[in-house]
């Protein structure tokens, strides 16, 4: 992740509303995204499971204003036609974004981990570092989300049912499943207090992918 900031998001959607979704977020949301001042890059990932089609979101943001700034803002007062139908058909939608409070790790992993945290560790550098030493990952990063940033009413939040928030963001990023969840296991073990127990993580993979750099409107 670069930039100093994040906007992660969390949604699940309708069996049969899934193509629509998957080509309005790979055709026109991410790119309309992407393309407003501040925002870096976008990653989308979908959950490993057959009973149910949940997503995670992640851009990278300059910075946290970012997500208060007036560019930004301008698109979430203005949905695109797609974006009006698209919005209300999203179930069990977490979004929050903030600060990188720390980054390890080198390149990126497919199979991932995003945890929303509800205590931030107290040494998140730290932390990081620790995990991304563990076998099979690739990198780890932590937000804190900037409620009142991520809280701002909208025309787009108003469309939207009974949105959650969190406290910060986990993202642990590896080659394969059975390094993340033993990595994830041990990150517990460092960090009772922020991870509690993980029980059994919610895991997913890569499936789209777009730099500010070769997007285009």
């Amino acid at each position: 992740m670069r930039g100093a900031g994040f906007l992660a998001i969390w949604s699940d959607v309708e069996q049969s509303n899934l193509t629509d979704y998957r080509h309005w977020l790979t055709r026109e949301h991410t790119t309309e995204r992407v393309t407003t001042e501040g925002f870096l890059a976008n990653r989308v990932f979908r959950a490993d499971r057959a009973d149910i089609e949940r997503f995670f979101i992640l851009y990278e943001l300059q910075a946290p204003e970012v997500l208060d700034g007036p560019a930004y803002l301008a698109r979430l007062n203005a949905p695109t036609p797609w974006s009006q139908r698209i919005m209300p058909q999203l179930g069990n939608f977490m979004r929050g974004g903030g600060r990188v409070t720390a980054r390890a790790g080198r390149g990126e992993g497919c199979t991932i981990v995003a945890l929303r945290l509800e205590n931030l560790p107290e040494n998140p550098q730290r932390l990081a570092d620790d995990i991304a030493a563990l076998d099979g990952i690739a990198a780890v990063q932590i937000g804190a989300t900037d409620i009142a940033r991520t809280s701002v009413p909208t025309v787009e939040k108003g469309m939207r049912k009974d949105e959650g928030v969190f406290a910060g963001l986990l993202l642990i990023e590896a080659l394969d499943q059975p390094s993340l969840r033993s990595a994830l296991r041990k990150a517990a073990e460092m960090a009772p207090e922020v991870l509690g127990d993980v029980g059994n993580p919610e895991i997913y993979q890569g499936i789209f992918a777009l730099d500010k750099r070769i997007a285009w409107v």
